[in-house]
């Protein structure tokens, strides 16, 4: 991992020889702290790791100064690891739904609810390390406490475009080599960014890669069975709501907090969501299905087309994130209450009855 990054132009400095900071204000901050080109690896008091991890217990992520000799790779790659986290899946996710076809969207979100359940759980039960910084540099300090074996960034960036492209390449008229190419483009960034990021070895995001792919190729017979139960069984949308907090409550135990497991209550409670969505929408026939049978033409982009996409993208993501804050504001409130703790309380969230309850009630009705 050091190798690579210092083969794109990232190095750890000395410890001896630290970088003259710019002012006190920009170092409390959890943003890079740059003279001209050294930088200061973003740190929170309240971050902490295990020993596993390569810190102390309880103790906070320190600080290291790094240096940049490539900032086009630094950006590129910080863009990547974005990809992989919920700014991408809360518009990434609606836009396909909106804009592109719904038939696509929903396999999608199936297997991605699946894949980073499975990656997310893997972690806490294999209990791998990260990597150990010196001599690697890391540059995002939110996960550090996880666990890295196997990359769910990887998995995401393996699960998304490819199945993506599956479900559109017999519905839609359009070069397959074109959209095979733009899934391994995707997925080969967000790969690289985990080592160059520090965050990831190279074993785990293979593995994260390796593990998604057959998943998604042991699941495809069977994406079209899936979503005709999600639509038309009775008891779908109890099973399916009740499926994804089970699944969050009895995730594997943790021997230490770490963002893991209030991720993976997010991503499942969305992916039940969505799938009473799924159902609603088949039983008020509110989206209405195409007359004639795949594979259907692709739309010319016309000024007009490309307008209607983006104020329909603009409004349905302001009620979204409206819809998440006004949700979440509730659902914690709630929950504190009857946990008998304080919504304020830091500490109290991390607790699994405060947690993921919240966490659930706010994903399963943006889903």
């Amino acid at each position: 991992v050091g190798q690579f990054q210092r083969l794109c132009g990232l190095s750890l400095l000395p410890e001896d020889n630290p970088a003259p900071r710019r002012s006190p204000q920009a170092d409390r901050q959890a943003q890079p702290v740059c003279t001209r080109r050294v930088h200061t690896a973003p740190c929170r008091g309240d971050q902490t790791n295990t020993q596993h991890n390569g810190t102390v217990p309880g103790a906070p992520v320190p600080r290291k100064k790094y240096k940049i000799e490539n900032y086009f790779l630094y950006y590129l790659f910080l863009f990547a690891a974005t990809l992989g986290q919920e700014v991408f899946y809360i518009t990434f996710l609606p836009f396909c739904y909106w804009n592109v076809d719904p038939y696509v969207a929903r396999r999608v979100i199936n297997i991605w609810a699946v894949v980073m359940y499975i990656g997310q759980a893997s972690k806490d039960v294999l209990k791998w390390p990260r990597p150990p910084s010196p001599p690697v540099v890391k540059l995002e300090v939110r996960v550090d406490a996880e666990y890295g074996m196997p990359s769910t960034h990887a998995m995401a960036a393996t699960a998304i475009p490819f199945s993506f492209l599956l479900a559109s390449m017999n519905r839609y008229k359009y070069p397959c080599e074109l959209g095979l190419l733009l899934a391994l483009a995707i997925c080969a960034l967000v790969s690289l960014s985990r080592i160059y990021t520090g965050m990831h070895t190279v074993l785990d995001v293979l593995c994260g890669v390796a593990i998604t792919a057959l998943l998604v190729a042991a699941s495809y017979p069977f994406w079209d069975v899936v979503e005709t139960f999600q639509m038309e069984n009775r008891f779908a949308p109890v099973l399916t709501l009740s499926l994804a907090f089970l699944l969050s409550i009895y995730y594997p135990e943790l021997d230490h907090w770490s963002t893991a497991r209030g991720d993976t209550t997010n991503i499942v409670s969305a992916g039940g969501g969505a799938a009473l969505a799924t159902w609603i929408n088949h039983q008020w026939s509110l989206i209405p299905e195409p007359v004639s049978a795949p594979p259907y033409e692709m739309p010319s982009l016309s000024t007009g087309l490309i307008g209607r996409m983006c104020a329909r993208f603009a409004i349905g993501i302001v009620i979204v994130f409206i819809a998440r804050y006004l949700i979440k504001s509730a659902a914690l409130t709630l929950v504190c209450w009857l946990a008998g703790v304080s919504p304020r309380d830091q500490e109290a969230r991390k607790l699994l009855r405060v947690e993921v309850p919240y966490k659930y009630i706010t994903y399963s009705c943006l889903g």
